[in-house]
């Protein structure tokens, strides 16, 4: 393979993945911090706002954060009154996650934030590249996902 020197910080993939998502969150980090939230926060409720009751191990999943980290936010997100926990009814072992209608109202607000952002991302970026960027993004993570979802 190619060598990183030769092919340089912009020819590779991860790198340009990371400053992305770098810009993201930083574009993010101010109106969190108004609502109170830090970004494993705003990654929990923004995840329980579209999976319906997921376990705790799936959430940290899909909401990219060390188990540690996520129960951390978890704990808070529930002192808040926006989450809830409650027993898995088909095993005693685990527990699933629900949002509840503060938790749903805590979303909404955020979301007009997160959508600006993502749509700075893709300024001046015709549709159809959009659409296959995505593409491509998905078929990316089914190549390197470990999890069935």
């Amino acid at each position: 393979p190619a060598r990183l020197g030769e092919i340089g910080l912009e020819g590779f993939a991860p790198y340009l993945m990371n400053r992305i998502m770098g810009r993201y969150n930083a574009a993010l980090r101010d109106d969190l911090a108004a609502m109170g939230l830090t970004t494993p926060k705003a990654r929990a409720l923004a995840v329980l706002a579209v999976i319906e009751a997921p376990q705790i191990r799936e959430l940290a999943v899909y909401t990219v954060t060390d188990p540690s980290t996520l129960s951390r936010a978890l704990d808070q997100l529930q002192a808040e009154g926006l989450v809830r926990r409650a027993a898995c009814a088909t095993d005693s072992r685990a527990t699933r996650l629900h949002l509840t209608p503060a938790g749903r109202a805590a979303f909404e607000r955020l979301w007009p934030a997160m959508a600006a952002a993502e749509a700075a991302l893709f300024r001046a970026i015709p549709e159809d590249e959009r659409r296959a960027f995505l593409t491509t993004l998905q078929r990316i993570l089914r190549n390197i996902r470990r999890h069935d979802f």
